[in-house]
């Protein structure tokens, strides 16, 4: 026997049978799943990173684990960006706010995203360099 934690066991003993059948797993973008968790559950888990992947986990994991509010959550989807300051950069361009070229290096885009994220308007993923996913938080 390999100890309490692993899945391998004496059939004849009846140890195994009992145990979880989701102590094991892998390739879940180290999303939680509790080990007395459904197998419908689970396949609904797998199903959902497999075509979102790190992105659909991290806000799986934002999202107190509600698989539902994640998915949801892809219709609220404002795109990817090289920063957060870009994202906002660009919303003010789109909406048509007129700023003076001799005004536009003074403006701290940075500061302006993370106030954004900060008062819980939209949720920020880097999902690697220079790849910045954004989500609308309504």
């Amino acid at each position: 026997m390999c100890g309490e934690t692993c899945k391998h066991g004496s059939e004849g003993a009846g140890r195994w049978r009992h145990r979880p059948a989701t102590r094991h797993y892998d390739n879940f973008y180290g999303c939680n799943i509790s080990e007395y968790a459904g197998f419908d559950t689970v396949c609904e888990l797998a199903a959902f990173l497999g075509e979102h992947g790190e992105l659909g986990a991290k806000l799986y994991n934002e999202l107190s684990e509600d698989l539902g509010q994640a998915r949801a959550a892809f219709d609220d989807y404002a795109g990817e960006y090289r920063s957060a300051a870009d994202f906002a950069e660009q919303l003010h361009e789109d909406t048509g706010t007129e700023i003076p070229d001799s005004l536009r290096y003074y403006i701290d885009w940075q500061a302006l995203a993370r106030d954004m994220a900060l008062n819980g308007e939209i949720m920020v993923f880097q999902t690697g360099f220079d790849e910045v996913h954004i989500f609308w938080s309504r």
